[in-house]
C-alpha cells in the first residue's frame, strides 16, 4: 500500500548540540497547538492527521495511545487531546515504513549501536522478520511460519519457562485472549508495564480500601474543594488534566502541587481553547507549592495527619469525620497514638519543608471538606512507596473523604488502558475467584501458583530459566531497572517475540532466536473479519469503560490485529482442537466480550453497555457506596514508622523522569521546552548549590556511579546542568538511568523498581583516546 512520499529520516542524538534555557512557569498555550500539528503533519501529512486528531478520543472514535486521562461524558471539545496526544498519534500515523529492505541494509551490530530515539524514527513495521541463532540481521518470515516457529518452541519448553509480558496500551479484548493463552497453557507468568509504576498503588489501596484503583469521577475533580497533585508531572505527563484542574479552580476549589522539581504545568495553563489562554496570562494552578526532597512525602503525610488530629483536639467535631470513622473504619486508634507526637526536626529534615508551610497546607486540609490526593510515579517508585500511599489513604479516611462528591483517592494512571489490562487477568499473582471463573467458562484448569513479575522476569533470565519471552507490544529492555543485567538476559533466552508497532531497543537484545510480528495501532482500520470492521475497548484511569475504533487504512497490507495473533500463537500451540475456540475470538470480538461478561464482574452484558455513547463505569463500592471490600469488611487505618531517603555522603538523591518530547521509551523528539533543554538527554538536573559543595560546575561532563547495599553501578557521559531542583536531589531522563537502578532496589511489597530512589555520586569523565580523536573531529569540521 502507497501513501505518496515518505517523511525525511531523522538523524540520531548528538549529545554535543545540547541547549539549556531558563525552565518555564507556564505549560500548554498556542505553542504547544503549533508543535502538535507541525510534528502530526510532518509525520502523516495532512488528510491522515486531520482523519485522526478529529476523532481522537471522541465518542465512537478511537482512544488516545498516550496517557488514560478520561473524557468528559456531557462536554468534550472539539480538539479533544494535547500536545503529546497529537504527538503519539503522529507517531503512530506515520508514513515511513521499516519492511525488508530496512533489516537488509542494517545488522544487528550496527542497530545495537543507534539509540532509542533512533530507532523510533525510522517508521511503522510493515512485515513479521526474524533473526536465527548466529544470523547478523533479521529478515522477511511469513506469518505462518512465524506462528508455528512460536508453537514449536512453547511445546519444547514448559510452561512456568515461557514469559508473557504485556505493555498497558493492549485493549481490553487481547489482554483478556492473552492471559486466558498463558493460563491454558499452564502459567501464570504474566509481568507487565504496572509493575513498574502503579503496582505500589494497588499494593496499598487493596488491603486499605479493598480495591486497587482510585475512587473518583473526572466531575470529582471538577467539584473538588482541595486538590492535591503529589509527585505527578501533569503538563508533561498528562496535559489534559491541566483542564480539569482549571476547572476546578475556576469554582473556587485550591491546589497544592508537592514535587521536587518546579514543574511549569504545576504552576500555570494556558488553555489554547480559550482567550484568557491565548491572549491573557493563562490560569494559575498551585496555591500551594511544597518543593519536598525525593523521598520526602511519607513524612510529609505523617506531619499533615498529626496537624489534623491536634486542630480535632482543640476543636472537637470540626476536623475528623467520627461518624465515618466509626462506621467504616478500622485501626483509628492505633493510628491516633502513633501520630500524636512528632519530631518537627526530623520531618523538615525529611521533606526539606519548613513546619510553617506544612502547617498552612494543614490548614487548607482543615478548611476543605472535599479533598482529593492525586498522585504517580514520584510516590510509587520508593522503597517505602506502599507506606506512603498508605499515609494518604490515612489521611482521607480522617476526614471521609470517600463516596462524596469532590473527594477520594486518584492514582494518575500513566499509560492508556494499563489499569484495563490488569482488571482483564494481566497479573502474576491472581486472585482464586477470577481463576475459578476462567476454568468454569473454558473448562480449562489455571495455575494456581503466582507467576514471574516484571523484576523477577529479569532475574529469571539471568538464571537462565526462561525459553520464551513473549512481548504483547511495550519496549521491556528499557521499561525495567538494572538494564545491562536486563539485556544481557534477554540475549540468552531460546526465543523471543516481539509484538510491535514500531523498532525499539528490545528488538536488538533479542534472543538467541526472534520474532518481531507487525500489528496494527489504535488508529489503524481492524476490518479484516468475517463480519467486518471491529472494534476493542478500553478502561480509563478512572473505570470508565468504552470503545475504541480506528480508522485509517494500515501502512502495510501485512499487520495483523493484535487478538488474531494471540489466536493464532495459541492455535499454533495447542492446535485445532483446543478446548477454547481461540478462531471464534478472533474473528468476532463480540465473542471475546461475551466471554469477559460472563468471567469478570461488572463487564455483565458487556457488549451492549459498551456500544453506548459513553461506555459504562465499573462498580467502585467506596465511591458508590462508602464501603470497603477489604479482607476486615472495613477502611484500615495503618501504622508506618517515619522513613526518607538519606545518601552516604557525596552522593546525592537521584529520581528518572520524562521529557515533554517522551512518553514512557518513546521519544517524539529533543525538545523538553518546559524545563529548557533541548538537543540532548544525557543530562543530570543538580540544584546549583549541590554542584558547588560537591566540587562541580554547570555542564561538566561526568561518569555517574551509584550505590547500593555496597555494589556500584556506573553510566559513562552526564553533563551536568544546574536546575532549581530541591537541595540534595537530581534528575536524569529514563531510560537513558535505567542502567543505575540496580534489580534489588525495590519498593517494598509491589517490587517496583527504585527509579526515584538512588543514591549517586559524579567522577569527572576522562575521554577514551577514540572519543579525543572524535572530538577533535567534530572540532575542525565546524571550524571549517
Amino acid at each position: 500500500m502507497k501513501f505518496g512520499k515518505q517523511p525525511a529520516p531523522v538523524a540520531d542524538i548528538n549529545e554535543d548540540n545540547l541547549e539549556v534555557h531558563k525552565p518555564k512557569r507556564e505549560a500548554a498555550g498556542v505553542k504547544a497547538v503549533l508543535v502538535a500539528l507541525e510534528r502530526a503533519v510532518a509525520q502523516a501529512g495532512v488528510s491522515r492527521t486531520a482523519q485522526s486528531l478529529l476523532r481522537l478520543n471522541q465518542q465512537g472514535g478511537f482512544d488516545c495511545p498516550g496517557c488514560a486521562w478520561p473524557e468528559s461524558a456531557t462536554k468534550r471539545k472539539a480538539a479533544e487531546f494535547c500536545e503529546n496526544g497529537a504527538k503519539a498519534v503522529a507517531e503512530e500515523n506515520t508514513l515511513r515504513t521499516v519492511g525488508a529492505e530496512f533489516w537488509a541494509r542494517h545488522s544487528i551490530a550496527e542497530l545495537s549501536g543507534k539509540t532509542e530515539y533512533w530507532l523510533g524514527n525510522q517508521g511503522r513495521l510493515s512485515e513479521p522478520v526474524v533473526i536465527r541463532e548466529g544470523e547478523t540481521h533479521y529478515s522477511p518470515i511469513s506469518w505462518a511460519e512465524a506462528f508455528d516457529l512460536i508453537g514449536e518452541h512453547i511445546r519444547a519448553s514448559t510452561p512456568d519457562r515461557c514469559v508473557f509480558y504485556t505493555s498497558g496500551r493492549t485493549a481490553n479484548e487481547t489482554a483478556f485472549m492473552y492471559q486466558l493463552f498463558a493460563r491454558a497453557l499452564g502459567t501464570n507468568n504474566l509481568p507487565d508495564c504496572s509493575n513498574m509504576c502503579h503496582e505500589s498503588s494497588g499494593s496499598a489501596l487493596n488491603p486499605t480500601i479493598g480495591i486497587g484503583k482510585g475512587t473518583v469521577s473526572l466531575e470529582d475533580i471538577h467539584d473538588s474543594e482541595l486538590i492535591f497533585v503529589v509527585g505527578q508531572n501533569p503538563g508533561t505527563n498528562h496535559p489534559r488534566m491541566l483542564s480539569a484542574l482549571k476547572e476546578c479552580k475556576d469554582k473556587g476549589g485550591k491546589v497544592v502541587a508537592v514535587n521536587p522539581l518546579p514543574e511549569a504545568g504545576l504552576f500555570n495553563f494556558k488553555d489554547p481553547q480559550t482567550v484568557s489562554g491565548v491572549v491573557g496570562g493563562g490560569t494559575p494552578l498551585a496555591d500551594e507549592y511544597l518543593q519536598i526532597k525525593v523521598g520526602g512525602d511519607l513524612a510529609l503525610f505523617q506531619a499533615l495527619g498529626h496537624l489534623l488530629l491536634a486542630e480535632e483536639e482543640r476543636n472537637p467535631g470540626t476536623v475528623v469525620d467520627r461518624s465515618f470513622i466509626d462506621a467504616q473504619t478500622d485501626g483509628f486508634d492505633a493510628y491516633r497514638q502513633a501520630r500524636r507526637e512528632l519530631d518537627w526536626a526530623e520531618t523538615e529534615k525529611a521533606t526539606g519543608l519548613d513546619r510553617e508551610q506544612i502547617e498552612i497546607v494543614a490548614g487548607m486540609l482543615v478548611r476543605s471538606k472535599a479533598t482529593i490526593f492525586c498522585w504517580a510515579l514520584g510516590v510509587t517508585q520508593q522503597p517505602h512507596s506502599v507506606d506512603t500511599i498508605k499515609e494518604m489513604v490515612n489521611v482521607l479516611l480522617l476526614q471521609g473523604n470517600f463516596g462524596k462528591p469532590g473527594a477520594g483517592a486518584c492514582p494518575v494512571r500513566g499509560h492508556s488502558n494499563v489499569q484495563g489490562d490488569r482488571t482483564m487477568g494481566i497479573w502474576e499473582k491472581p486472585k482464586e475467584w477470577l481463576l475459578d471463573a476462567l476454568d468454569a467458562e473454558f473448562g480449562i484448569t489455571s495455575p494456581r501458583h503466582h507467576g514471574f513479575d516484571a523484576v523477577e522476569s529479569m532475574e529469571a533470565f539471568e538464571r537462565d530459566d526462561v525459553d520464551v519471552f513473549v512481548s504483547m507490544g511495550g519496549n521491556f529492555s528499557l521499561a525495567c531497572s538494572d538494564t545491562e543485567t536486563l539485556e544481557a538476559g534477554m540475549q540468552r533466552i531460546g526465543l523471543t517475540v516481539h509484538i510491535s508497532t514500531k523498532p525499539n531497543r528490545s528488538h536488538v537484545v533479542h534472543g538467541r532466536t526472534s520474532l518481531i510480528l507487525p500489528t496494527l495501532g489504535r488508529t489503524d482500520k481492524d476490518d479484516k473479519h468475517p463480519k467486518g470492521a471491529q472494534f476493542l475497548s478500553v478502561e480509563d484511569s478512572m473505570s470508565v469503560v468504552h470503545s475504541t475504533q480506528g480508522r485509517l487504512a494500515p501502512v502495510s497490507e501485512h499487520l495483523l490485529a493484535e487478538p488474531v495473533i494471540v489466536a493464532r500463537m495459541a492455535e499454533a500451540t495447542f492446535g485445532p482442537d483446543h478446548l477454547v475456540d481461540w478462531k471464534a475470538m478472533a474473528g468476532d470480538y463480540d465473542v471475546v466480550r461475551d466471554h469477559i461478561s460472563r468471567v469478570l464482574p461488572g463487564f455483565e452484558d458487556f457488549n451492549t453497555r459498551v456500544r453506548t455513547k459513553n461506555g459504562f463505569v465499573l462498580p467502585n463500592p467506596p465511591r458508590d457506596t462508602r464501603s470497603f471490600k477489604t479482607d476486615i469488611g472495613r477502611g484500615r487505618f495503618t501504622v508506618s514508622p517515619l522513613e526518607y531517603l538519606t545518601p552516604p555522603d557525596g552522593h546525592l538523591v537521584l529520581q528518572t523522569i520524562r521529557s515533554h518530547d517522551q512518553y514512557n521509551t518513546t521519544f517524539y523528539g529533543l525538545d523538553d521546552r518546559y524545563r529548557g533543554i533541548s538537543g540532548g538527554r544525557r543530562v543530570i538536573l543538580v540544584h546549583p548549590e549541590d554542584l558547588t559543595e560537591l566540587g562541580f560546575k554547570d555542564r561538566d561532563l561526568v561518569d555517574v556511579v551509584s550505590t547500593f547495599r555496597g555494589h556500584d553501578r556506573q553510566a559513562d557521559k552526564f553533563r551536568l546542568v544546574a536546575y532549581p531542583t530541591a537541595k540534595g536531589c537530581a534528575a536524569a531522563y529514563f531510560p537513558e538511568a535505567n542502567a543505575l537502578v540496580h534489580k534489588e532496589n525495590v519498593a517494598r511489597e509491589s517490587n517496583t523498581p527504585g527509579f526515584k530512589a538512588m543514591f549517586v555520586r559524579f567522577e569527572p569523565h576522562t575521554a577514551e583516546p577514540e572519543e579525543a580523536e572524535e572530538s577533535a573531529s567534530q572540532a575542525a569540521a565546524t571550524a571549517g
